[in-house]
């Protein structure tokens, strides 16, 4: 970030602060495509993502005036919209379930995925049992730690590691299955 679009991204923040209607519009504006595809990560659906969404800025407007400049805005915003999403997966009662799926998770070589696609990697994700995408999220994507998750989501750090090795193993099967 330049130093002007700096300037402008604490002008912008400070306005905020202050209850400026319009620089609440703007900040929604900028930073929202970015924030839903966080929560559409972790959600089932583009409904409940913009849930999380909603329910993410109405806690970053709550809250904004707490923003004391001494890290990353957008690294405070993820903050926010990853925990709203996980908050609204416990309102709906969704239990990470480490059997949530059974069958065969033998993988018998590694697959080289350079030929796969972000966009399609991430649509692999989504299918993901809820626990598994959820944990996957959090560790690979947005750098979580073991204790971080089994804090944030009140699971054993065990749980959140098999989680974690279960989301991987099936992401590797279906890779396996996508270059044969």
């Amino acid at each position: 970030m330049s130093t002007s679009e700096n300037k402008d991204e604490i002008s912008l923040i400070e306005a905020c602060q202050k209850g400026d209607n319009k620089a609440l519009k703007k900040l929604y504006d900028i930073h929202s495509g970015t924030m839903y595809a966080i929560c559409l990560r972790y959600m089932n659906n583009e409904d409940e993502a913009k849930d999380a969404l909603q329910e993410g800025f109405i806690k970053v407007f709550k809250n904004i005036d707490k923003f004391r400049f001494s890290g990353s805005f957008e690294g405070w915003l993820k903050r926010i919209f990853v925990n709203s999403s996980i908050e609204l997966i416990r309102k709906r009662k969704m239990h990470l379930d480490v059997n949530e799926m059974r069958g065969d998770m033998q993988l018998t070589d590694s697959i080289e995925v350079g030929s796969i696609d972000a966009e399609k990697m991430m649509q692999l994700v989504q299918k993901l049992p809820e626990g598994y995408r959820t944990v996957f999220n959090m560790f690979v994507i947005d750098g979580f730690s073991h204790k971080e998750i089994s804090t944030e989501l009140e699971i054993s750090e065990s749980t959140s590691k098999s989680q974690l090795f279960k989301a991987r193993k099936q992401l590797q099967v279906w890779l396996k299955g996508w270059f044969e």
